[in-house]
């Protein structure tokens, strides 16, 4: 038996799917589909050949990610893939080049894609409310807290929930996500909920010529502490792209917008600055990062830098 990949073309769009024939003899699409799974190592399943959509765990992700899906919709042809990776294979038991099999996995797989969407809807739908009732239920952050005492800055616009910090995250102006600090620096995103295109502010975006866009919250911060402009932490080097194309269709074209990126030296490519980078040029940003003048130090971003031992070489 023998699957093929769907992977994208130039221009974006997946391949049709091309049925493929076996190379080992199977009775049954279900022990055809359960052998491919092998291949991929994913192992234990029970194949219900029943024209639904079933998830599974990906091997590569934490157990209960649900990342992993497959659907029957014949008992000839199976088509199953990964969400986070968006890979899509095919498995029949039919000839090469039969196009209902063919028709049949298009289906199937916009089928898929379509079920996979609204269960996203749902799960970030209530994560949200549990992330409210989270938010509603915290007090204020204790300045003394561990996380803010090693990062040297005040607790801006977040909360304490027993001995985690509370960041908010925003879209579309609703709260949806919070991050979770514990004191020992331990992040957490609440579970399902969402996460692209969310950011926390610091500061009043109203009226400012300026603002800062970066990931961290502690390093959105110390931005603010340094320069007194609005900072927006977008939290992760790939959330910076959705939430800086955000920003510059919301504000005016005379607001400027500055990334302020990780300085991710000791990692090969360096993503912080590479993403930042990519995101400057598309929203006509300016671009600046830490330079540091410990040429062997862990230090990152702006707030190591303001703790580093020249805190001089600050943001510009």
């Amino acid at each position: 038996m023998k699957s093929e990949t769907r992977t994208p073309d130039h221009k974006g769009r997946a391949p049709e799917p091309r049925c493929v024939l076996p190379t080992h003899h199977h009775h049954s699409i279900e022990s055809a589909l359960i052998d491919a799974l092998l291949g991929q190592g994913v192992a234990g399943l029970s194949i219900i050949a029943d024209g639904s959509v079933h998830r599974f765990d990906a091997p590569d992700k934490r157990r209960g990610n649900l990342s992993g899906w497959y659907v029957c919709p014949t008992h000839e042809i199976a088509v199953y893939g990964f969400w986070h990776t968006g890979e899509q294979h095919t498995v029949t038991l039919a000839g090469e080049h039969d196009p209902i099999a063919a028709e049949q996995a298009r289906q199937v797989a916009q089928r898929a894609r379509q079920a996979r969407e609204s269960q996203r809807q749902r799960e970030q739908a209530h994560a949200a409310k549990r992330v409210r009732r989270l938010w509603a239920s915290a007090s204020a952050a204790d300045r003394r807290h561990a996380y803010l005492v090693a990062k040297q800055v005040a607790p801006y616009g977040i909360r304490q929930h027993g001995d985690r910090l509370l960041v908010p995250l925003f879209a579309e102006g609703q709260l949806v996500n919070l991050q979770r600090i514990g004191p020992d620096g331990t992040k957490r995103f609440m579970p399902r909920a969402r996460l692209k295109g969310c950011a926390t502010i610091i500061g009043r975006l109203a009226d400012a010529p300026r603002l800062y866009l970066c990931e961290g919250w502690a390093t959105a911060a110390t931005l603010h502490e340094s320069t007194g402009c609005p900072v927006v932490a977008a939290m992760t080097a790939n959330n910076l792209a959705p939430v800086g194309q955000a920003l510059r269709q919301r504000l005016p074209a005379s607001v400027a917008i500055t990334v302020a990126a990780d300085n991710d030296q000791h990692t090969e490519g360096n993503p912080g600055i590479t993403a930042a980078r990519e995101i400057a040029a598309a929203v006509r940003a300016d671009l600046t990062w830490p330079r540091f003048p410990c040429p062997d130090c862990t230090c990152t971003d702006f707030n190591d830098l303001a703790r580093c031992q020249s805190p001089q070489e600050g943001a510009a």
